[in-house]
């Protein structure tokens, strides 16, 4: 049996994404900034994209900005802002961003800017007054994550965005994890960057779209010849976007059915492994992904094992899951997010995250818990996983 558990890493791409994507390669494929039939062709296919993503998010269209992922798309938003100063400010940051925000913050700091790292409880959940409190008159932006990919934490972005607001400051969100999982209406939740990823939701790798409210200005990262309203330079890459649209469409419809299975599905797998007492869930059970099942092993200072080790074992059984994050699975070093929630050193390495998407079943979720206990036996002496 071969049961897939990553989908924060990455989804697999939609028939109707493929299907619109292959055809697009053969009869749409001009370039969208040519004048000619053959370019507005290509152009009529990139704007009904740039609708459908904007649909997700209850954008106007013109708002929607394509990149070639989340990870540009946060590059833009903070690097973007940033680079309107002539001399270094104060942005703004949770001390559990992915690192394709905490990475742009370094290089600002770098370039002598201030940057503050608000703090999180054990959940990994930011309290909105620590950012009344960190706001400074030099304040420029505010990016804290919407859904975290590691420990599925949900923060309390209207609230924090308000803040920001109020005191005239820019607010950026990585909804990376969350678009297409949870409802996200830019109407009234009042950010003005919002970074969003196709890969995420059953569209192609290689394309994301920064959302940017109108009258937001930013500095292009990229100099060329102005596509994408002046703000990401470069030929579009019409095929992928394309299926990044369709796939944007479809999962804002199927949202109301699909978070909810998802939910149950998540539940069940929390309440199967409740059992073993040195798997310790991670993250808030409340404010959380719909899709996000993490824990860490508590006793693994004493038998010495990572989350890597899991995820290896998971695979020889079939089973793919991840240590964390995609982007730092590979590596053997304590996670930052378990360590921003107080986690130990060697706690912070023994962390595994279990992911859900629109193929796993109920029968996945029974099997998986089943071998991950198996594999908990084997791998844990007994007496340290003895019954409560």
């Amino acid at each position: 049996m071969q049961i897939y558990l990553d989908y924060s890493a990455t989804t697999p791409t939609r028939p109707e994404a493929i299907a619109l994507m292959q055809q697009v390669m053969v009869d749409q494929w001009g370039n969208p900034s040519s004048l000619h039939q053959w370019g507005q062709r290509a152009a009529i296919v990139l704007e009904q994209a740039r609708v459908q993503v904007a649909g997700l998010l209850n954008a106007e269209p013109e708002a929607i900005v394509f990149t070639s992922g989340g990870t540009e798309a946060n590059n833009l938003a903070v690097l973007g802002v940033a680079q309107q100063y002539s001399l270094p400010q104060h942005i703004i940051i949770s001390s559990v961003e992915h690192s394709a925000v905490s990475e742009p913050a370094r290089r600002l700091e770098q370039w002598g800017w201030q940057v503050t790292r608000l703090p999180v409880n054990a959940q990994g959940r930011v309290n909105p007054a620590d950012l009344l409190s960190a706001i400074q008159s030099n304040t420029v932006l505010v990016s804290v994550i919407y859904g975290q990919s590691e420990i599925g934490t949900v923060q309390p972005i209207e609230a924090l965005a308000t803040i920001a607001r109020t005191h005239g400051v820019l607010f950026h969100t990585d909804a990376v994890q969350t678009a297409g999982r949870l409802p996200i209406n830019v109407q009234q939740l009042p950010v003005d960057l919002l970074s969003i990823s196709s890969h995420k939701i059953y569209g192609p790798q290689g394309a994301g779209a920064l959302y940017i409210r109108p009258g937001v200005e930013l500095v292009p990262l990229l100099g060329g010849g102005g596509q994408e309203f002046k703000r990401r330079s470069g030929t579009q890459a019409v095929p992928t976007i394309a299926g990044f649209g369709v796939a944007a469409e479809l999962a804002d419809q199927e949202i109301p059915t699909e978070t909810p299975r998802l939910i149950q599905l998540r539940d069940r797998m929390f309440d199967l492994l409740a059992d073993v007492p040195d798997l310790m869930p991670t993250g808030d059970r409340l404010h959380r992904l719909p899709h996000h099942v993490s824990f860490y092993l508590r006793h693994a200072d004493g038998v010495q094992i990572s989350g890597k080790t899991l995820v290896r074992q998971m695979n020889l059984a079939g089973i793919g899951v991840s240590s964390g994050s995609a982007c730092h699975s590979g590596k053997l070093v304590p996670s930052p997010v378990l360590i921003a929630t107080g986690l130990g050193d060697r706690a912070a390495k023994a962390g595994i995250r279990l992911t859900l998407g629109r193929h796993t079943t109920e029968a996945d979720i029974d099997w998986t818990a089943l071998v991950l206990k198996q594999i908990l036996t084997r791998l844990i002496p007994q007496p340290v996983l003895s019954s409560r």
